[in-house]
């Protein structure tokens, strides 16, 4: 008996000094930050002593991704390891959290099971729901001090300062606020215009990164001050792109490249293949980063999640050294409806806008509360841009190519030019390959995944796989010469499937007036088809392309809709056409509307909006 106790004992102690090995993990992480406005990354950017000072000692990574670049969405595919739409997990916000496969679980559950204390200070903002396994503490108050002793740890320090919401200072704070970076030698960058106001909100931004950069010094600082620096590796980065104009929400550059500075401290340097001190440009995108904490921490990456760890064990140096590709996604921002999709290998970007129609700077209530971009509309609608500062308000090309080395702020699209007609291939079939892998569940619209794909995203993504490709090919139709497309949209005009009539529709409108040859059919549609979506893509064609007024016919379209997201994708429509094509003035009677559906928060700003003169 006795022996059975020491042994017993033996084992506990040695367990403590399996766990005690184990590196403890942090993550800093600020909100709505770019690499661009850094100095450690961009020649532009201001100085962060405190992110400059750990990165003597760690990496950094000049080509790091946000997948999404948006809070939700990015943020659910950190937390997942796994890309937005194949487990739908990439609108924001969502009108409905998404169940994950029995299969798979948010990475820091696979670390509380293997004797890790979790804890995240503090935001979460998922699209998914969240079991009870996943943190022992998110709150406010939420610190590694409260683990047990000896169990190592991973946290999450959040950083609101930079937040978008910062930005929305009056006009009575730029007049009466002096920022510390000086205005007027502030760098605006080429797509924008440089007023007065944009200079100062360049500024006053650069401020909000320098606070921002002392609050990391600070965890930094706590760290030392507990004796865990040593013990500890440490994450800086941003959680997606800054929010300057057309940066946030927006598949540019400034919306997914985020600052990455990683800590490895001497304990566990053999845990990383960089050395200290030294700068990578291999890719890493937020995919990657929940995997690369489990194998960090000794823990088998399961098959279930899309991303590959880049630092840990059994990491071969020129694989990573190797990595350069990242995809990227947009879809609803809040109320605001697109879909785009982007794909980088090395310094070239593709950009597929499968409604190239839809306007980047149409209203969005939270985005322009921020003055800077309701003076660049104002400036737009009084012809008082050049032409690449305009291109944020007009109509987008089906696909874009750029090269971001030379180009990165994405003003000159080189998808037309005879000499990189060879990479454009490469790249969008790429892209279009990776989107029949996940599969892409964006071709079929929000309301319906809502009603039949939330409970088991991957499941319906998997059984409807070939539905998407179909859809998918549909889609591409746009990039064809119409006449080699015009037989296939017709024949889907008509098709039984109601997606199939959908994707057909888009694909007109993306072609504008060359495809008036479907009227008739696109009228039929408008006026008989089941699908109330359909109506309305037909309406928004006919509206478009100017051939009569159908403001009336969307608004009752829409006070026939019983489902949010539908309504919501109808008032989009509306909001493109009041703005940026027919100017239509529109009156709806919320007396009218499904009572459910007038009182969606986004619901009710878009018609308010949609309402003013």
């Amino acid at each position: 008996m006795k022996y059975r106790l020491l042994i017993i004992v033996m084992f506990s102690c040695f367990n403590s000094v399996l766990k005690a090995q184990q590196p403890n993990i942090v993550w800093i992480t600020s909100e709505d930050n770019s690499k661009h406005y850094m100095k450690l990354f961009y020649e532009h950017g201001i100085e962060t002593p405190n992110i400059e000072r750990l990165a003597k000692n760690g990496i950094v990574f000049n080509n790091a991704f946000s997948n999404a670049a948006v809070c939700s969405a990015a943020r659910s595919t950190l937390i997942t390891s796994s890309y937005g739409p194949r487990l739908a997990t990439h609108y924001h916000r969502a009108e409905g959290k998404v169940t994950l496969p029995n299969n798979q679980y948010m990475f820091p559950a696979y670390l509380k099971k293997a004797g890790y204390y979790t804890a995240n200070n503090a935001k979460e903002d998922y699209n998914i729901y969240k079991a009870d396994d996943v943190w022992d503490d998110s709150s406010k108050k939420a610190t590694w001090k409260n683990r047990k002793v000896g169990e190592p740890f991973f946290y999450v320090y959040n950083i609101g300062t930079t937040h978008e919401g910062t930005l929305h200072f009056t006009e009575e704070t730029m007049n009466n606020s002096k920022t510390k970076t000086d205005v007027n030698s502030v760098f605006v960058q080429p797509n924008h215009p440089k007023t007065e106001l944009f200079k100062y909100t360049n500024a006053y931004y650069r401020d909000k990164i320098q606070a921002m950069d002392t609050e990391v010094g600070a965890v930094v600082n706590k760290l030392k001050d507990d004796g865990l620096l040593e013990n500890t590796i440490i994450f800086y980065f941003g959680d997606h792109g800054g929010v300057l104009p057309y940066s946030k929400g927006y598949l540019t550059e400034t919306g997914l490249q985020v600052p990455l500075v990683i800590y490895v401290p001497e304990t566990y340097i053999d845990l990383s293949i960089f050395d200290a001190g030294s700068k990578t440009d291999a890719f890493v995108s937020f995919v990657d980063f929940g995997a690369t904490v489990l194998n960090i921490a000794g823990i088998d990456v399961p098959k279930s999640m899309d991303g590959k760890p880049f630092l840990g064990k059994n990491i071969k140096k020129n694989a990573i050294e190797n990595r350069d590709k990242t995809f990227g996604y947009a879809d609803r921002f809040d109320e605001k409806y697109d879909m785009v999709r982007s794909y980088r290998k090395g310094n070239l970007k593709y950009i597929r806008n499968f409604q190239p129609f839809n306007i980047d700077g149409l209203m969005n209530a939270y985005r322009y509360k921020q003055m800077a971009y309701n003076e660049w509309f104002e400036l737009y609608k009084q012809g008082k841009l050049n032409n690449i500062q305009s291109q944020f308000f007009e109509p987008k090309a089906t696909e874009a190519l750029y090269d971001i080395q030379k180009d990165p702020f994405e003003t000159n699209n080189l998808a037309d030019k005879d000499e990189y007609q060879t990479e454009l291939k490469t790249m969008r079939e790429n892209l279009i390959s990776w989107m029949e892998c996940q599969p892409d569940l964006s071709f079929y619209p929000e309301f319906y995944l809502l009603e039949n794909a939330i409970q088991n995203p991957v499941e319906f993504g998997n059984v409807h796989k070939k539905d998407i490709k179909n859809y998918l090919n549909i889609s591409n139709l746009a990039l064809l010469d119409y006449d080699k497309a015009s037989s296939k949209i017709s024949k889907n005009l008509t098709s039984n499937d109601p997606w199939e009539r959908y994707w057909a529709l888009i694909v007109c409108t993306s072609f504008r007036e060359r495809a008036k040859g479907f009227l008739p059919h696109i009228e039929k549609i408008m006026a008989t088809d089941a699908q109330l979506l359909n109506k309305m893509r037909a309406a928004e064609y006919i509206g478009i392309n100017g051939i009569r007024d159908t403001s009336k016919d969307m608004i009752a379209i829409l006070n026939q809709s019983k489902s949010e997201t539908e309504a919501l994708l109808i008032l989009n429509a509306m909001a493109l056409q009041k703005d940026f094509y027919q100017e239509y003035n529109f009156q709806i009677d919320l007396s009218k509307i499904n009572k459910k559906v007038s009182e969606n928060k986004l619901i009710s700003q878009r018609i308010k909006y949609l309402n003013s003169k």
